[in-house]
């Protein structure tokens, strides 16, 4: 099995990479985090290893949904075998618990080099989420300037208050969050390689990079005193660059980002070996964050705004579009369109959806306020243009990466919609968990459009512990599959059918609850897998299995991302046969996000998202028959 397109093995490349690698933080260059948030990081306890026969247990049950007997009973003895007398299990299980006493946590390093530094697909639709927010009330390029001044304004005064510390804990079902990853959505930056990336933070950086037309600008954000720029100082900057960047032949450097990992880091190399194109693409790593001004696009009916504009924020558009606005390594970008469309796309090696929630419900607050600031009377520098030294070869590796990106959107089919029938209030008058409720849901369309259900994974965040990001809460169950075969089985009571869903809910609550505690079972996998090959062992048969293969193979990603306002997160599918779906249940509606690939003629997004829509319509029948 290759790693991605690597030249050698996933086993040898991961050995490799471990070999290599120190810590995540090792990759991070001048990281300075508060005092006040390391301590309140400190505040909450380490994740755990989870026991192993637990996670071997839970495996198995994830599997009875999803294979055959006769598989089951191979993997079983492979089970037997890893964790029986002589076999590797305690061993490594051993190696965690070491492990995890002399570490600030014991998975979340590897899981962000293995998912994230070490993945080659390209960032763009693969890894990078975009939210889309409610449209604005402008529709030009003036409304455009006035309102991007006011969301950099709000992200400074973001920052100012996760520098200073007072930021509040946040809190889940009573438990405090760590809150270490607040400093580092500034300043961050993926940085390219050919076999693995890295990530570098700058803690003293005073400028954001906006770009317009292709074309880059550093821009300061701070007066020589230090004080802030108020939003009529940044206005008057963004006015400048609006006339220095009118002109739309230059070539989109930023198209380079959405390369596939390797070939990016390639062309990178190629790159910085021009002293100006180095200090421009430092200047872009170092910013703060990236502004994204975009020009107009075709307009679309109502009904397809919703999709156009969250492809705009995940992709650019194409080449022809606006995809030449973005530096895709960048940990934060804020997009504005001329239309009053906008959003935020982030890179998750460190980000994550709770923190970005966070820094946007500040953001939106600070946008019905007026500005709190008055201008100083202090000469304003020019926004700096940066420049770029374009070769042969970088021309080239330009070309290349256009023809792949517009490839890749063209691949990609999207459909975003509002489901407003009800929202997450019905099924809290059923006493029913909402999120557990859309799960069922998705697993019934899922099986109405495929005739089967399939291994389904949802996020479930691990910040209640120090260090700790995400894990995964699995479906299908047992549970949900004999709901989803009796659904449409007319000799099937609607009292019968209506335990049956209890009963499927109530089952991925528990799951949840074990998830939220630190002991589900993909992490845990992750790390026998990885302790395996850390200590020069072969990688136990159990992860050689066509089970394990077809219980990781996620043909539905899924992810519930609850805001304050009616946004819509997307990314693209894990697989491609598969589906991502996002939503954000609100009391009396929901916004839905269905991805899929063209490629797969077997996918169709307007399709599952369709037969959503009717599933929970039949759903809500169900608890609420009409008379």
């Amino acid at each position: 099995m290759r790693c991605c397109e690597c030249s050698i093995g996933r086993e040898t490349c991961l050995r490799y990479m471990i070999l290599q690698r120190t810590s995540l933080l090792s990759h991070i260059s001048e990281k300075v985090v508060s005092g006040s948030s390391q301590e309140r990081c400190f505040s909450v306890p380490a994740q755990p290893v989870p026991p192993l026969a637990q996670t071997l247990q839970g495996y198995l049950r994830a599997l009875e949904p999803l294979i055959p007997e006769e598989e089951l009973v191979h993997t079983r003895k492979n089970i037997q075998k890893f964790c029986g007398e002589g076999g590797l299990g305690p061993q490594l299980q051993e190696g965690l618990e070491r492990r995890a006493k002399h570490s600030n946590n014991w998975i979340s390093d590897w899981w962000v080099q293995w998912a994230y530094l070490e993945s080659r697909q390209p960032l763009p639709v693969h890894s990078n989420p975009a939210i889309s927010l409610p449209k604005r009330d402008f529709s030009d390029w003036r409304g455009q300037l006035v309102f991007a001044s006011k969301l950099i304004a709000a992200a400074l005064d973001f920052k100012n208050v996760v520098d200073n510390g007072r930021l509040p804990v946040e809190y889940m079902r009573g438990q405090p969050l760590c809150m270490e990853l607040f400093p580092l959505l500034f300043s961050s930056c993926r940085i390219p390689g050919r076999k693995h990336d890295t990530i570098t933070h700058h803690s003293r950086a005073r400028h954001i990079t906006v770009v317009r037309n292709y074309q880059f600008f550093q821009m300061d954000v701070y007066n020589s005193d230090g004080s802030r720029m108020t939003e009529s100082q940044i206005h008057a900057q963004l006015l400048r660059i609006r006339a220095e960047s009118w002109k739309t032949d230059k070539e989109p450097m930023g198209i380079l980002t959405s390369e596939h990992r390797q070939t990016w880091g390639q062309a990178y190399s190629r790159l910085l070996k021009d002293k100006l194109n180095k200090e421009s693409v430092r200047a872009i790593e170092k910013g703060l964050f990236t502004l994204c001004l975009d020009s107009p696009v075709m307009r679309v009916s109502d009904d397809k705004y919703s999709s156009r504009m969250a492809a705009q924020i995940l992709h650019g558009g194409g080449t022809h579009s606006n995809s030449g606005n973005r530096w895709f390594d960048k940990t934060l970008q804020f997009v504005v369109g001329e239309d009053g469309s906008w959003g935020l796309l982030y890179e998750q090696a460190t980000a994550e959806g709770p923190p970005i929630a966070t820094l946007l419900d500040h953001i939106l607050q600070y946008c019905k306020k007026p500005d709190p600031k008055k201008t100083p009377l202090i000469p304003l520098q020019m926004p700096k243009k940066l420049y770029f030294n374009i070769d042969r070869e970088i021309k080239r590796d330009i070309e290349h990466a256009k023809q792949n990106l517009d490839i890749l959107i063209n691949d990609l089919d999207i459909r975003c919609f509002n489901f407003q029938r009800f929202g997450k209030e019905l099924p809290k008058r059923h006493n029913l968990s909402p999120n557990s409720f859309i799960q069922v849901a998705l697993q019934l369309a899922y099986y109405k459009v495929h005739n089967e259900v399939c291994a389904s994974c949802d996020i479930a965040s691990q910040r209640m512990f120090r260090g700790g990001r995400t894990d995964y809460i699995r479906s299908p169950t047992n549970q949900m599959l004999k709901f989803v075969l009796t659904f449409d089985d007319p000799s099937i009571t609607r009292e019968a059918k209506l335990e049956l869903l209890r009963e499927a809910i109530e089952t991925y609550v528990t799951l949840t609850d074990q998830a939220l505690k630190g002991q589900s079972i993909d992490r845990h996998l992750l790390g026998l897998k990885l302790q395996a090959i850390e200590e020069g062992l072969s990688v136990p048969r159990l992860f050689m299995d066509t089970a394990y293969g077809l219980a990781t193979h996620w043909k539905l990603r899924t992810g519930q991302v609850p805001a304050n306002t009616d946004s819509v997160m997307c990314f693209g599918p894990l697989v491609p046969d598969g589906y991502a779906v996002c939503y954000n249940p609100q009391p009396d509606h929901v916004h839905f996000s269905v991805t899929a690939f063209n490629c797969c003629e077997e996918t169709q997004a307007e399709t599952l998202a369709a037969t959503l829509h009717s599933t929970l319509c039949q759903l809500q029948e169900l608890l609420q028959p009409t008379v």
